[in-house]
């Protein structure tokens, strides 16, 4: 294929077309900060065993969640992942990244879909599921959108609890769309008044358990609350694990669920792609956003699989569209189907047992380290401490003696002095004793 390169005169063309006198003009919603100024520092040109050389050396560099004790959580989280799972997904009738734009013409694609939604209605305690969302970020704001369409408010009250990012995802959002959205203060014990801030202009409540620090949080109140007001309760979690010991949200009155579904079927992956999990009422269905597939038979009575609803602007009328996502990376989410549909429920229980176990012996080991004061009384995997000194500089220190020692608080939310000594730490099923043993005496080093 030809490459022929734009002139200025076509370019000045479609500028003209479209109403701007310069390129810059088309990203003024991109802040300048985050803009890149000149050209990207490298080669022209490289042989390819010298490009391959060079990001050798430079993977070199990193420190691997599995080469050292590693006990970074905070959204993203290390379990193991049997290999089964990765050598199913290379079968080459799953192998694709690709979003699956047209799942009506592969029965094999529409199974999985519908197996996945299944297993996250279950999961969440939800009535409906859809076919996954790009992560549990983006999918917490669709939900708070969802929400003001279903009540025709625009008022969101986020918990102090919440993910700090999915609080920034949701508020960029939600400005975009002239909504309104009031984030707490943030939470790490979990003592906030959030039934307070619910009022009869409130569309939503956003609530995070277990929460961005860790804590168990009981939704039955909030969610009574929130009712009362006419409003509805999004539950949010980044720890799918947690739903295999933990009360399902739509068991305590969740309206909308969504999370993260990264630690079931999918590893690290330097923070992406993941898979969004989203669930709710069978009577919000059409406001949901993504695609629903459903189970039929075909003429001959023959059980089959079709897309059964989809509210995006490609399949509907533009300004009846409710969203324009429509289903994550597929690979991510088969994996996830794989992973679960091999753990089973007993499995996923099972799992959840061992992880509290080890993050209930991490709390032993820490609080045996002078100075540290775990902040959490109920949690599931992961919970917070509070340091003697910023959790950054001691995070620091950590990994020049070879331990990963969980994320500090002022990393993700920063410009907050009361936050920058707290550590959020977690523990998986890969966590051992020499793991644990390790962090605490590298962390009475540092901290002496």
């Amino acid at each position: 294929m030809r490459y022929l390169p734009l002139s200025d005169a076509d370019r000045a063309d479609m500028r003209a077309r479209v109403g701007v006198s310069d390129i810059d003009e088309i990203f003024a919603d991109i802040p300048e900060s985050a803009r890149l100024k000149g050209l990207l520092d490298l080669p022209t040109r490289q042989s390819e065993a010298g490009v391959e050389r060079d990001l050798a050396r430079m993977a070199a560099r990193n420190t691997t969640a599995s080469q050292v004790p590693f006990f970074v959580g905070a959204g993203a989280y290390k379990h193991h992942v049997p290999a089964t799972v990765d050598h199913l997904i290379q079968r080459s009738e799953f192998l694709t990244s690709y979003t699956p734009y047209q799942p009506e013409v592969t029965q094999g694609t529409l199974q999985y879909l519908f197996e996945f939604q299944t297993q996250v209605a279950a999961l969440t305690g939800m009535e409906v599921a859809n076919a996954s969302m790009y992560d549990g970020s983006t999918g917490t704001a669709e939900a708070v959108l969802m929400a003001h369409r279903i009540t025709r408010r625009q008022k969101a009250v986020l918990s102090g609890g919440l993910h700090p990012q999915y609080r920034e995802v949701v508020e960029g959002l939600s400005a975009m769309a002239n909504d309104r959205t009031v984030a707490l203060p943030a939470d790490p014990a979990g003592t906030e008044d959030i039934l307070a801030a619910i009022d009869d202009e409130t569309s939503c409540v956003v609530v995070q358990s277990p929460s961005f620090y860790g804590q168990l949080i009981d939704l039955k109140s909030i969610a009574e609350k929130a009712h009362a007001h006419g409003a509805l309760l999004i539950a949010v979690f980044t720890e799918v694990v947690s739903l295999g010991l933990i009360e399902p949200p739509g068991a305590q009155g969740a309206d909308i669920v969504v999370g993260e579904g990264q630690s079931i079927g999918n590893g690290l992956n330097f923070g992406g792609p993941y898979v969004g999990l989203f669930a709710t009422r069978q009577k919000y269905i059409r406001q949901m956003p993504g695609r629903l597939c459903g189970e039929t038979v075909d003429a001959n009575g023959k059980r089959g699989f079709v897309l059964t609803l989809s509210t995006r602007e490609q399949h509907i009328r533009r300004d009846k569209a409710t969203s324009n996502i429509c289903t994550n990376s597929g690979l991510c989410c088969l994996a996830f189907t794989i992973h679960m549909t091999l753990l089973g429920g007993e499995g996923l229980k099972k799992l959840a047992r061992i992880n509290h176990a080890s993050a209930v012996k991490l709390k032993a080991a820490l609080q045996g380290v002078p100075g540290v004061q775990v902040i959490n009384d109920a949690f599931f995997n992961e919970f917070t401490v509070k340091l003697p000194k910023p959790a950054a500089e001691v995070v620091e220190a950590l990994a020049e003696k070879g331990v990963l020692g969980g994320v500090p608080v002022s990393r993700l939310d920063p410009g907050k002095p009361a936050l920058d000594d707290l550590l959020v730490v977690a523990a998986t099923e890969v966590t051992t004793d020499e793991d644990r043993a390790a962090f605490a005496t590298a962390l009475k080093e540092v901290l002496a």
